[in-house]
């Protein structure tokens, strides 16, 4: 069986810290993620990550417009990576600002009777608004899910290890040192007779 976001049902997400809207006092409510070994193994394998070595969320939940949720914060992991130049493995660090809100799904709209009411006057939607907030599933946001998501959004899709420097040879170069570069056959030939 599988939901709206193409995950299985029976799947358990890699770190999960669910948080509903009736626990967040009118103050507001201090909360800190600290992944498990365990959820961290789930977090690399996920990411396709050698390891992640630590990973932190210090947020701020407090109530938005009511029946809403605003979730502000800060997470920090130290991750281990492969680099893409010379494929070794290295250790990075990073630092993530978390923004955002959470509100119940629209309702259906009341269907109008027969009788002659004025029509609904229609709202221009300002295209500069902050983004629309992420729909309450069940009156409940998992804070968990959204530092993991914030954590893949946040990787370098093409680490590299500091100080690795991708150099291709000249041509002679090649030649004197012995190294033909696989690409070499895709280049088109030089006109012969010059």
């Amino acid at each position: 069986m599988v939901d709206e976001n193409n995950m299985a049902l029976d799947e358990k997400p890699a770190l999960s810290r669910p948080l509903s809207v009736i626990e967040v006092p009118p103050e507001g409510l201090e909360i800190k993620i600290v992944a498990s070994e365990a959820e961290r193994a789930a977090l690399a394998q996920m990411n396709d990550l050698p390891a992640v070595l630590s990973l932190e969320a210090a947020l701020r939940a407090r109530r938005w417009r009511g029946d809403g949720l605003e979730v502000t914060g800060e997470l920090r992991a130290r991750v281990r990576q492969t680099c893409v130049v010379t494929l070794d493995a290295f250790d990075s660090d990073v630092a993530e600002p978390i923004e955002l809100r959470f509100a119940p799904p629209k309702q259906a709209p009341k269907p109008r009777s027969r009788r002659h009411e004025p029509e609904p006057e229609m709202i221009e939607p300002n295209m500069l608004e902050d983004d629309p907030p992420d729909p309450l599933i069940n009156g409940a946001v998992d804070l968990g899910a959204v530092v993991s998501e914030f954590l893949t959004l946040a990787l370098d899709p093409y680490p590299r290890k500091p100080g690795a420097e991708f150099v291709e040879l000249a041509p002679e170069e090649k030649e004197e040192n012995g190294v033909v570069s696989p690409f070499t056959k895709l280049r088109p030939a030089e006109p012969s007779g010059k």
